[in-house]
């Protein structure tokens, strides 16, 4: 889901221009699921139903509705999840029953990282933490394509160097 163009700036206007989290986040979880789940499925099915009988196999129906519950609900946070550049801050958006609106000074940061762990590699993933003074306000981007994130560091990193050489 994109909402705006994440090679711009910063909107111009009142509101900002936001950007989505590419679907191989989605994609990512909820193969994660799937697996998780279905191993607890077929163990819960399977022990069960060869040492106590066969009805006790209907145990398997839990991690089952967990599952599809799991899936709606994976597909509506990664939804919920977008960030925007502005002038002076960076916005990052998130949340659907409890809506979270972080926004970091430029000024402010003082390490901008790109991290990607060895499943989020193997998806073509990598994720952007931003470290400030106050640990309350480090943020991170989950899920982006590899070049948009070095991209995102190469000028956060640009824009905190400028707003707190006047500090």
């Amino acid at each position: 889901m994109e909402t705006g163009s994440s090679a711009g700036a910063g909107a111009t206007g009142a509101e900002p221009v936001w950007t989505g989290l590419p679907p191989g986040l989605l994609r990512m979880r909820r193969l994660q699921l799937v697996v998780w789940l279905g191993l607890a499925a077929l163990l819960l099915g399977l022990l069960p139903g060869l040492l106590a009988g066969p009805a006790w196999a209907v145990l398997a129906l839990v991690p089952l509705a967990l599952m599809a519950w799991g899936w709606v609900l994976l597909g509506r946070n990664w939804r919920s999840w977008r960030y925007a550049e502005r002038a002076d801050d960076l916005l990052i958006s998130r949340g659907v029953l409890w809506r979270e609106e972080t926004v970091v000074p430029y000024g402010r940061m003082q390490l901008v990282e790109v991290t990607s762990g060895p499943v989020e590699r193997h998806f073509g993933l990598a994720s952007v933490q931003l470290h400030t003074a106050a640990a309350a306000t480090d943020a991170t981007i989950p899920g982006l394509d590899p070049a948009e994130a070095e991209r995102l560091r190469d000028r956060l990193t640009e824009l905190g160097e400028a707003r707190s050489a006047g500090l």
